[in-house]
């Protein structure tokens, strides 16, 4: 298997609901399941992004939203063996038992720092006792655990400064070795990446006919009433709009995420569905444009960071995308080059606000300019590398985009978090 196989295959993970909610009610639940006894209270503490994006996230199976509901949902409910699918199994006496810990004021959301890297800790206490579980930098990466007094598991790297500086493996790669990868890499060894479509596909089709979703109906309406019409750009937004939208809303239905996002995940593969479908294109073309938008994706989250103050959704997946377009339609790395730089120069900056609806207006907008960034790359129509952010090289442009991240929009991340929680007091 080729390691860029194998860093696909790693990376591709089902979420249900926003991984961020998912990830703190995994935690909170892991906790909780080494104690016995009713329980008292439960804190949280959380950096910056992983903060954000949960504060009015929609939670699977519950009409309640962001942190501290996530938190009682995992204390009550959490199944911690279906790490971020945890709250799988929840019940309206579980909606009941949640909101009861938060009325009472049992559950406790602190914030560690403003920072892109993943950090979250639970500390639970009940009659009997107290654990704590401790992750960090990617959603399910426990790195320490203790209960009642003993060190269950430490993983916690004293060299984390050091590991930091290591060249992510992808950062070993250029445009042009992804893809080539993504044209010769054998069918058989990405066949794996139909999973994706499976689950996002069954996604997308519980936002068309869900009553809660208000997005998905018009985007369907705005295609004519059908799921694929000969509108290639009008069918990627529905596919992939109406998936987020069922998504960020907290339907019962998971998406198949990458770097460690179920928005990224759609967005880097719905809108390639819509276009391979229209041209009747075989299956192997859409996985191997899908192992390119991936990596894409991997190449310039690995310098912005896993969660910042940057939409990662519109900006590295819909990069991704974007050159993924252009592969369909039978361009070559030269054109996808031109692309990335109409991609860095139009919606780099992009802020995320957290998962909520929003993250559907930005798919909104991540679709249309990947579809024109594409179209006018192919057309040697671009933005030179002399100008703005752009690099001398694709890779220079992806690193320029990921920077503007981190640590380029650590004080935007700080005035998005003071806003949330001005409107929290209010």
């Amino acid at each position: 298997m080729h390691e860029l196989t194998k860093l696909i295959k790693d990376d591709m993970r089902p979420a249900l609901g926003v991984t961020e909610p998912g990830a703190i009610a995994y935690a909170v639940s892991r906790a909780r399941s080494y104690l016995t006894g009713e329980l008292k209270e439960v804190r949280l503490l959380l950096n910056s992004g992983m903060y954000k994006n949960a504060y009015t996230c929609g939670i699977p199976n519950s009409l309640f939203f962001g942190n501290e509901y996530a938190a009682a949902l995992g204390a009550v409910a959490g199944r911690p063996e279906k790490e971020l699918e945890s709250l799988a199994d929840v019940t309206e006496a579980d909606n009941a038992a949640a909101e009861a810990l938060v009325k009472a004021g049992r559950i406790h959301v602190e914030m560690s720092g403003i920072t892109s890297r993943i950090f979250i800790e639970a500390q639970v206490k009940t009659a009997d006792g107290e654990a704590m579980v401790r992750i960090r930098d990617s959603h399910t990466n426990v790195v320490r655990i203790e209960a009642n007094g003993k060190t269950i598991l430490d993983r916690e790297e004293p060299q984390a400064a050091e590991a930091a500086e290591e060249t992510p493996l992808i950062h070993n790669y250029t445009l042009r070795q992804i893809y080539e990868y993504a044209k010769t890499v054998p069918a058989e060894e990405i066949s794996f990446i139909k999973a994706a479509y499976d689950m996002n596909y069954a996604l997308f089709e519980e936002g068309l006919k869900n009553e809660r979703t208000t997005y998905a109906r018009h985007l369907l309406k705005k295609n004519g009433g059908q799921i694929l019409s000969s509108d290639e750009q009008k069918t990627a937004s529905l596919l992939c709009n109406a998936a987020i939208e069922a998504r960020v809303i907290g339907l019962d239905r998971p998406a198949m995420s990458i770097t460690g996002s179920g928005a990224h995940g759609i967005i880097a593969t719905m809108p390639l569905y819509g276009v391979c479908k229209i041209r009747g294109l075989e299956d192997e073309a859409l996985y191997r444009a899908t192992a390119l938008s991936y990596l894409i994706c991997m190449y310039i989250k690995e310098y912005s960071g896993k969660l910042s103050a940057f939409c990662g959704c519109g900006i590295a997946a819909g990069t991704g995308m974007a050159c993924a377009l252009v592969y369909l339609w039978g361009g070559d790395d030269q054109m996808m080059a031109k692309t990335i730089n109409n991609m860095a120069s139009s919606i780099t900056g992009m802020i995320c606000h957290g998962g909520n609806k929003g993250c559907t207006m930005k798919g909104v907008v991540a679709v249309d300019a990947a579809f024109q960034s594409a179209e006018l790359g192919m057309n040697g129509i671009f933005i030179d590398d002399i100008h703005g952010i752009n690099g001398s090289t694709p890779e220079e442009t992806m690193r320029h985009m990921g920077e503007i991240a981190s640590p380029g929009m650590t004080g935007t991340e700080k005035t998005i978090v003071d806003i949330l929680q001005e409107k929290g007091r209010a």
